[in-house]
């Protein structure tokens, strides 16, 4: 900037003396240079100054944008993510009277005779994988892991299966075969989680449904063989495990259970639908002999592995044809035959407008109990002592509360039972009590 203004000065310096030595008709000439000399160093000096404010910084190597993770999969089916939150607020008596449908979904659930109040519950994931083909093949997995309130891990499903569509298929892993008592919408007498475990309490009532072969164990396996033929279905269902599991604490009747190899329940199942309407038949049993028993006195074995049950089940379900005013309605009925006792059930529910209403009726028939090894701590509190018969009345409720902030994703429901036993054993006097509960649960649905 001060080289400039030291040019203009010179040069106008340098002009002046030009106009004292030239005649005056050349001031105008050497005016009109001076004037073009000062307009071309303004430009110079304005192309300068810009050029030094514009500075450009280059890296040496081009940058390139990153391009956004990818989930590849492999091509070969479908591939579907879901679950579901399944929490609950309860409130009991004495739990001890409905042995085979565990009030609880915390899997440490045991019998007793104290009030229960608390929360629990679960959160599924499922992950399903689908593959069909052009004539009609398909084979596909599903597994569902799960979380429960007291910080658990567990496992509902984890099946393959494959077979050709309306026709025939194949499943093996652990899963849940074919319902034969269900319960509709029931919220707080059917326990959700395993159905092959811990459904015998020693001292309380067996509600006995037809599920030990049903599947869903946590000491085997399932394998299971269907076939689909106009309006029947036909179903073949094998269950391998520790039988002994059956049993809560491995005691029965008194004795304590040894295991001492597994056992290997087939469980058929004849269906037949036609619209509203299915009916089914079913039976289970266990094809091993001396898979588990106890030793008396003598040092004998006793084998207590023999069962076999059969049952029976009618639906209509009317929300198939009518949505809005449909009515669901079963009748079921189940009867075991097993080392030392004898066990009947039937119910019947209903559901109208998101309102069900159930009965559950069980007759257990001991015919032997070995009251010498029995836990005397049980004796203040459990029903079958001795043999006898008893009987077990259930009556169940439960109301749903769909589309909850209007999300169609989140329901509430409302549960309550009721229970009394009439006990009458061989020795000793007769004797009743009752059970009764309620529950509050969250279903989220993502």
């Amino acid at each position: 900037m001060k080289l400039t203004k030291t040019v203009i000065l010179i040069s106008a310096f340098y002009s002046g003396a030009l106009f004292a030595a030239q005649p005056s008709t050349n001031v105008e000439e050497k005016l009109a240079q001076l004037e073009a000399q000062i307009q071309a160093l303004k430009q110079q000096q304005a192309a300068a100054a810009q050029a030094a404010s514009a500075v450009v910084v280059r890296s040496e190597e081009p940058v390139s944008k990153a391009e956004p993770p990818k989930l590849t999969l492999s091509g070969y089916g479908d591939i579907k993510f879901y679950g579901d939150v399944e929490f609950n607020m309860d409130a009991a008596s004495k739990t001890g009277s409905l042995t085979s449908v565990r009030q609880s979904a915390n899997s440490d659930w045991a019998p007793g005779d104290k009030e229960r109040w608390d929360i629990n519950g679960r959160i599924l994931l499922g992950f399903d994988g689908y593959r069909k083909m052009d004539n009609g093949n398909f084979a596909g997995f599903s597994v569902q892991p799960l979380g429960d309130l007291v910080g658990k891990m567990y496992l509902d499903d984890a099946v393959f299966f494959f077979g050709s569509e309306s026709d025939w298929e194949i499943k093996v892993g652990r899963f849940e075969a074919y319902d034969m008592f269900p319960l509709n919408q029931d919220t707080f007498v059917e326990y959700s989680g395993n159905t092959a475990d811990d459904l015998y309490s020693d001292g309380y009532g067996y509600i006995y449904m037809l599920k030990e072969g049903r599947g869903r164990t946590d000491s085997g396996g399932n394998f299971l063989m269907s076939k689909t033929l106009d309006n029947w279905y036909f179903e073949l269902n094998t269950l391998f495990k520790d039988g002994s599991d059956l049993y809560v604490d491995q005691r029965y009747h008194g004795a304590e259970l040894e295991n001492d190899k597994n056992v290997a329940y087939v469980r058929p199942v004849i269906s037949w639908q036609d619209g509203p309407f299915s009916t089914a038949v079913a039976m289970e049993t266990n094809l091993v002999n001396n898979a588990y028993g106890y030793r008396d006195d003598a040092g004998r074995w006793v084998d207590q592995s023999d069962r076999t049950g059969y049952g029976f089940t009618m639906t209509w379900d009317g929300l198939k044809t009518d949505p809005q005013d449909g009515v669901v309605m079963n009748l079921n009925t189940a009867y075991l035959d097993a080392t030392g006792e004898t066990d009947f059930t039937s119910g019947i529910n209903a559901l109208w407008h998101n309102f069900e209403l159930g009965y559950i009726y069980a007759h257990n028939e001991i015919d032997e109990f070995n009251t010498s090894t029995f836990d005397a701590e049980c004796e203040n509190d459990c029903w079958i002592t001795d043999p006898g018969e008893y009987d077990i009345h259930t009556i169940h409720t439960s109301y749903l509360i769909p589309n909850v902030m209007k999300m169609k994703n989140f329901n509430v429901y409302l549960g309550a039972y009721a229970s009394w036993v009439n006990a009458s054993p061989k020795e000793g006097d007769n004797k009743n009590d009752d059970r009764y509960g309620g529950r509050v649960r969250f279903k989220y649905y993502f």
